[in-house]
């Protein structure tokens, strides 16, 4: 199940270097932030006990973890992500945790065929970095069952997630990107799927039906401190990929860039650390 797309290689070489070193170095930030948002998809519809499922780029395999409790002991919950890094995470934390219902996987989701089938398919921002979404989502509704359930979580537009747009706001005025660099680009980014009538369409086109968008607003915690948030918002998220990205030409004004940012974040401070908001789309949908 390894197989990659072309498309999707140089994606896949980001997040399984540069990019899942920095979201372990962030996980308290990154995976604490979004997971509840999944906490409410899982919430609004969850999986039925005894369902088999199947978790879209599962990261950490903690979404997985969660999912199989919720379906129980007697069904076997499938994680999967294009990254080997994470999906070799994902195994030993489940090991360490004593969570024997689950399995993890490598797949480029956008290529694989699946061989056994399942109830209910789960993705908590597993699905904004595919080249080609429709394809990643034909082949999850090939392998639900019929009457199966596909539950997604993505981000909303941009202007409604400061949390991470702002600190956009400010980079890109200052560096420039280059159309040609050594650095692997993470796809197609953050915000692919925040138009609710692309998302939609392309649910469709995958063969997709009874498909409802619901909004979801929460705080999220993008720093302890304001120096945490500055050197958090260059670690990961779009403002991140452009310094990374421009390399030398960005380390080289990185302290004007850093006293740009904790003007702009300082506005989020509060007695808990700097709070922000996000928006995402909690998507439904079946077959």
């Amino acid at each position: 199940m390894s197989l990659v797309a072309a498309e999707n290689a140089e994606a896949r070489e980001a997040w399984n270097g540069v990019l899942f070193d920095r979201f372990v170095a962030y996980r308290h930030l990154i995976v604490t932030g979004i997971a509840p948002h999944g906490d409410e998809a899982i919430r609004i519809e969850p999986p039925e006990s005894g369902d088999r499922v199947l978790d879209v780029g599962c990261g950490f395999g903690d979404s997985t973890q969660q999912l199989a409790q919720i379906a129980g002991p007697e069904r076997s919950s499938l994680g999967v992500d294009v990254a080997p890094r994470f999906v070799d995470a994902a195994r030993e934390e489940a090991a360490a945790a004593g969570v024997a219902n689950v399995r993890f996987e490598v797949a480029d989701v956008e290529v694989t065929q699946f061989e056994e089938a399942f109830d209910y398919a789960f993705a908590r921002f597993g699905t904004m970095f595919f080249a080609n979404p429709v394809a990643a989502f034909r082949n999850v509704r090939r392998a639900l069952v019929p009457g199966g359930r596909f539950v997604s979580v993505v981000w909303r537009r941009k202007l409604d997630n400061p949390w991470i747009h702002v600190a956009e706001e400010v980079v890109k005025p200052l560096v420039d990107e280059p159309e040609e660099t050594d650095e692997p680009r993470c796809g197609p980014g953050p915000f692919s799927q925040a138009n609710a009538d692309t998302l939609s369409q392309q649910l469709k086109s995958a063969g997709f039906a009874e498909i409802e968008l619901r909004r979801c607003d929460l705080p999220i915690l993008i720093g302890r401190d304001l120096d945490e948030a500055v050197a958090f918002n260059l670690a990961l998220g779009p403002a991140a990929e452009v310094v990374r990205l421009a390399g030398e030409d960005a380390e080289k004004i990185r302290p004007h860039i850093e006293e740009q940012l904790r003007r702009a974040l300082a506005q989020f401070e509060t007695p808990d650390g700097l709070v922000a908001g996000s928006s995402t789309w909690i998507v439904t949908a079946r077959l």
